[in-house]
């Protein structure tokens, strides 16, 4: 399955006009549907919110640049091993991310779109997966629960 950057670019124009209320239900969803992953984030959620809404807006503008898009998620992954992300989390933040996406776009969201944000996510995770195990042979850290 790929996706279809028009599609992306699209869906996400389509959301965008809500701004922070997107990545305060994308929080609230991953935290009351998985509360074990609760911890591995601050406090006070508005520095973060910030962070997630700047990356998610620059894969969205980029997603036609697979370099760039390479370059951003593999920078994504090396950082998130430092918080103690681990790969097995990105399903509970997929899930959340298509549910918000979802949410947000209301009746415009189609099964076109869900298919190709759930193959974007594919790359997401496939991308920084691969960073994070990198980075956590290169400190000692262990990449998954295995």
């Amino acid at each position: 399955m790929t996706f279809d950057p028009t599609l992306i670019a699209s869906s996400f124009a389509a959301v965008e006009p809500h701004g922070v209320k997107i990545t305060k239900y994308f929080y609230e969803h991953l935290f009351d549907n998985n509360p074990g992953v609760r911890p591995l984030f601050a406090r006070h959620m508005e520095e973060q919110e910030d962070r997630l809404w700047n990356a998610l807006g620059g894969l969205v503008a980029n997603v036609e640049d697979t370099e760039s898009v390479t370059r951003i998620l593999r920078s994504l992954g090396t950082r998130h091993v430092g918080y103690g992300a681990l790969p097995e989390h990105f399903p509970a933040v997929g899930a959340s991310l298509l549910a918000t996406l979802r949410h947000f776009a209301g009746e415009a969201w189609t099964p076109q779109i869900e298919e190709s944000w759930t193959a974007l996510y594919g790359v997401i995770t496939a991308t920084m997966s691969e960073a994070m195990t990198e980075a956590a042979v290169g400190t000692g850290r262990a990449a998954n629960s295995d």
